[in-house]
């Protein structure tokens, strides 16, 4: 372990080992204040904190229909606004498990097993998901099978069976996840777990949505068994239904999950995020690459002024798995750096119904700006992360040619069709704009593409996406010596297998002197296996 400043070293032991054990939640005050976004003139400074500014509270179990006759499914999502914050302090992970177990354990009247057997003739999807804020349980059927999906999909959050071999079995397999898919084979979860936990040290963001070891150990099943009755309740409730939906339908619904308890525990009150600009985590494991997470939290998000201009200055940098991004053709196909070079303008979980596009129903209070560059040879790790900022950077001192602005708005007007093309996603679009007040998100993301000009995005991103607000995450082999590199700040020279043209030399001449935001004080070594411990 490096040597460091024994106020940094406390803040990443609590970011590392307690990330999970912040306070125990605070109720929401009664009435929350509107919720007023920057001025678009302000910048964001960035030592700046960033509040917690309510969001917007739908009403209990308020029901969101898209109806349609074209398609004999039935969708349907329900989304609770409970997350991995209404952990208490020492169970950590305790609401992903308590969700899985309700979805997966079997109800009253069927096992695990027989549950499954029963959904399989069906073709039917029966699919739970827990982040920071919010709790979705999907479902999905041809709609001659509705009656008695629709008994079987309830009968999860009514008559959960609360098994005590599903409930050890479910633990294991959490705690399995944290062991060896998060520490030891994901370094791209592990990074991008590693930047919440750096970001929000301290704060209910910061421990793993799917729990810390300790956490995850100290559960019981009584604790799964009163959390259900505690967050699972009619006012933290929005149905979705879409597909060939009718009144009798959305009655049936509604009158089976009044059943739920109508209230249970208080929302949890978020502290504001302290900056954590210039703050670097390096975490060590054996690894033959090295993987790079930045970013920042922001308190930007839908509904900003500036959110639209950012968003599209970051599809600009790199839109997840798709080729049009700079840092891709920059990074990965002129130098041939790595396989992925991403940014995004909130908080990514990658849907895994289709790899590319952003999970819906993340809603976040607080959320944050990351780029992600993922596998970098270590020789090159500073060098592919001085041209992640440099690019970061040029954009607000330069607005994009016109040529390149008009490629990527080309690009979005029909690519954010394709975040829509499901029941299931336009469900989440919608649920979500109840939160962020944002109605018809989308189709006002491709209006506001419409007016958009290289100057605007240029204004935008001057104000919200300076990279002295960045932190870092890397996790890599050989921490020590990455450490000593970032705090040494010399020039990172590269070299190439094959010849390069000139312009491209000239500017590698500038990427490896460029300035990262690395607070010298700041940088601290921690082993991946000891990571969420606890």
């Amino acid at each position: 372990m490096l040597k460091s400043n024994p106020s940094v070293s406390l803040v990443f032991a609590a970011a590392l080992s307690f990330a999970g054990c912040a306070s125990t939640p605070k109720p929401m005050p009664e009435a929350a204040p509107p919720t007023t976004p920057p001025a678009a003139t302000d910048s964001v400074k960035s030592d700046a904190p960033v509040p917690a500014v309510p969001l917007k509270q739908p009403k209990p179990m308020e029901l969101v229909v898209q109806a349609r006759q074209d398609t004999p499914l039935v969708s349907l999502r329900l989304v609770f606004h409970t997350g991995s914050i209404d952990d208490p302090k020492g169970k950590e992970g305790l609401t992903s498990l308590t969700a899985k177990l309700m979805a997966e354990g079997g109800t009253r009247k069927l096992t695990a097993a027989q549950l499954l057997e029963a959904l399989y003739p069906m073709a039917a999807e029966l699919k739970v998901f827990t982040d920071k804020e919010m709790t979705t349980l999907s479902g999905r059927v041809h709609q001659d099978f509705l009656p008695r999906f629709l008994e079987l999909y309830t009968d999860t959050l009514l008559e959960p069976r609360f098994d005590p071999a599903e409930f050890e079995r479910l633990r294991a397999n959490a705690l399995n996840a944290v062991r060896n898919g998060l520490r030891s084979e994901d370094d791209e979860t592990l990074g991008k777990v590693g930047l919440d936990a750096l970001l929000y040290a301290g704060h209910p963001y910061a421990h793993f949505t799917g729990g810390t070891v300790q956490g995850l150990q100290s559960l019981t099943l009584e604790d799964v068994k009163a959390h259900a009755r505690r967050v699972f309740t009619q006012d933290r409730l929005v149905i979705g239904l879409a597909g060939p939906v009718d009144a009798t339908l959305q009655q049936t619904v509604t009158s089976r999950l009044s059943a739920l308890p109508a209230t249970g525990a208080p929302r949890v009150a978020l502290p504001a995020v302290p900056s954590s600009a210039g703050r670097t985590l390096i975490l060590q494991k054996p690894t033959l690459s090295t993987a790079v997470s930045m970013g920042f939290v922001t308190p930007m998000r839908r509904g900003d002024p500036d959110f639209f201009p950012v968003a599209f200055a970051l599809s600009n940098l790199g839109e997840h798995r798709q080729f049009v991004g700079m840092l891709f053709n920059e990074l990965r196909e002129q130098r041939g750096l790595n396989y992925g070079d991403y940014a995004y303008a909130e908080h990514f979980i990658e849907d895994r119904g289709n790899g590319t596009f952003n999970r819906t129903n993340l809603v976040r209070t607080q959320q944050d700006v990351s780029v992600w560059l993922r596998p970098v040879v270590p020789t090159n790790a500073v060098f592919a992360t001085r041209g992640a900022v440099y690019f970061l950077d040029q954009m607000s001192k330069q607005p994009l040619s016109q040529e390149r602005f008009d490629l990527v708005r080309g690009f979005l007007q029909g690519y954010t069709r394709l975040w829509e093309q499901s029941d299931q996603r336009r469900l989440g679009y919608a649920i979500d704009s109840l939160f962020y007040g944002t109605p018809n998100f989308l189709e006002s993301y491709r209006e506001a593409l419409k007016t958009m000009t290289p100057e605007s995005v240029n204004a935008a991103v001057r104000r919200q996406l300076q990279p002295e607000k960045l932190a870092f995450v890397f996790v890599t082999e050989d921490a020590d010596g990455l450490a000593k590199t970032l705090k040494s700040g010399a020039p990172s020279p590269i070299t190439y297998a094959s010849p390069k043209p000139p312009e491209l030399l000239k500017l590698d001449e500038t990427l490896i002197q460029q300035k990262l935001p690395v607070r010298p004080d700041a940088v601290q070594v921690a082993p991946a296996s000891e990571f969420m411990e606890r």
